[in-house]
């Protein structure tokens, strides 16, 4: 049983990334590399936050104070990355077949997405190693739910950080201040709301989350000029 509980978790949290890089991503080398190093600027990010809570030993018991300058430095390098994505145009230009300018917003949605998906290994990473553990339900007489519920902030973490690169770069670009304010906000938000998880709070917390995953989807697509036609040409894979 803890092994189908195993797959189970696994595939709702990495399912449908697996699907989006397979379908998105996969289909462009250049896609692959950009993924990579958005992916290592984020390890940087929770290097530097690691480094930052060992260092100031009165705050280590806090665990939100700890969250907060997580998501500090997390926003930091996704700025780095901007910067150095900006600066990088013209080479990048000589690699691809598209136009980089014509392309910002798959190259937001593909750092968006390679935050996203080195979160969300390092998150459920351990939740799944102990869920394959023998009859396992929950954690210190946990909530059996406490898995399952999980691998579900873990998806919703995935998108929302992708949404984010969307929004972000855009703000940048047009140099939306609100924008980049909502960005950080919203993040900080959803991540001291993941800390109701640990208290059982289990329908508070992921409804909390996937309300937010709703906004998002809704700013970033308007930040990126999108339009409905455009949508609906997606959706129909034409």
């Amino acid at each position: 049983m803890s092994g189908i509980g195993f797959a189970g978790c696994a595939s709702i949290a990495f399912g449908p990334p697996f699907l989006m890089f397979l379908f998105s991503i996969a289909i462009e080398p250049i896609r692959i590399i950009m993924l990579i190093a958005s992916a290592f600027c984020w390890l940087l990010s929770l290097l530097i936050s690691s480094l930052t809570w060992y260092a100031i030993v009165p705050l280590r018991k806090y665990i939100f104070i700890g969250l907060i300058y997580s998501v500090i430095f997390q926003e930091l390098f996704r700025f780095l990355l901007y910067k150095i994505l900006r600066r990088a145009e013209k080479g990048l230009e000589k690699v691809t077949t598209a136009q980089v300018s014509d392309s910002r917003d798959v190259f937001s949605y593909v750092c968006g997405f390679g935050f996203g998906i080195m979160s969300g290994v390092f998150s459920m990473s351990n939740v799944l190693s102990e869920s394959f553990g023998p009859g396992t339900m929950g954690l210190k007489s946990g909530s059996e739910y406490f898995f399952i519920v999980s691998a579900g902030i873990t998806l919703c973490i995935i998108m929302l950080h992708t949404l984010w690169g969307i929004t972000f770069f855009a703000a940048l670009d047009n140099k939306n201040w609100f924008l980049i304010v909502w960005v950080v906000g919203s993040h900080m938000f959803v991540s001291l709301i993941t800390l109701l998880n640990a208290e059982e709070y289990h329908a508070t917390c992921i409804f909390t989350l996937y309300a937010m995953l709703l906004i998002n989807v809704a700013v970033a697509f308007n930040a990126s000029n999108g339009r409905v036609p455009q949508l609906m040409d997606v959706l129909m894979f034409k």
